[in-house]
């Protein structure tokens, strides 16, 4: 592929493992190595074969499923007098536990920071009431879509496409370029899309992956953001806000 995305929103592995072990309900404790070292090794592919530059951890922790799986194919010891061996899982899964406690640490502080914000609020003049829907609206609780939602939606999308297809991108029929330019063209029109949408009205396969390849960059860019009202739910696309200049300060941001 020509077209290669270096993204800094990329979780980590261990974001991974928590996001397969939940996705699924899995049991944390009893985790079924093998099914979720097939789906590791699944993202993993995906990642590789459009060009999203993986960092060696996740490669790294590739290669410890695979060998966790090895161990668990092994027979039992037969010795009597031989200890009761450790389940090849225990260090991962409290690497898993751990990790898991504090990134809900994290993410109380940040909802607390973002409680504070509201406290000494200067106070603003009163929108119109359609801006004040949408805001009501836009309001509710929403889970933002990781990277790996993002992948997921995507894989669901190519579920039926041979692997070749993924070659075909240097194509110029689509431009991630181009995309780009459309998505955010269809965004002043609509205030949020289903990423399923966009996928549906693809011509072809591979338009799909140009699609998702332009939401990727414009989610570097922090142009957009990719939400859910619920986890694992259907994927939406919105604005980010915060990069929207108002008319009335256009003219001072960028003077004649």
């Amino acid at each position: 592929m020509s077209y290669k995305i270096r993204l800094e929103m990329f979780e980590g592995p261990l974001d991974l493992l928590l996001y397969l072990v939940k996705k699924d309900h899995l049991n944390i404790y009893d985790i079924p190595i093998a099914k979720v070292t097939e789906q590791y090794l699944e993202y993993i592919n995906l990642m590789q074969l459009l060009d999203l530059e993986i960092v060696g951890d996740f490669l790294v922790m590739a290669a410890t499923l695979m060998q966790i799986k090895s161990k668990m194919l092994l027979p039992a010891s037969e010795t009597p007098q031989e200890e009761e061996q450790e389940d090849p899982r225990a260090e991962l899964v409290k690497r898993l536990l751990e990790y898991e406690k504090f990134k809900q640490i994290a993410e109380n502080l940040r909802e607390r920071e973002i409680s504070q914000q509201d406290v000494f609020r200067r106070p603003k003049a009163e929108a119109p009431p359609e801006t004040r829907d949408e805001e009501k609206a836009q309001g509710d609780k929403y889970f933002e879509a990781s990277i790996f939602d993002l992948i997921n939606a995507f894989s669901q999308a190519l579920k039926d496409v041979p692997k070749e297809v993924f070659y075909e991108v240097i194509k110029d029929q689509f431009t991630v370029e181009q995309k780009v330019h459309d998505i955010l063209h269809l965004l002043l029109v609509e205030t949020e899309i289903k990423l399923s949408s966009l996928f549906g009205k693809a011509k072809d396969r591979l338009e799909i992956i140009v699609i998702f390849l332009a939401i990727l960059e414009l989610t570097k860019m922090k142009e957009i953001t990719a939400r859910q009202n619920a986890a694992f739910e259907e994927i939406i696309i919105t604005r980010n806000k915060d990069n929207i200049i108002p008319y009335d300060r256009r003219d001072q941001e960028n003077p004649a």
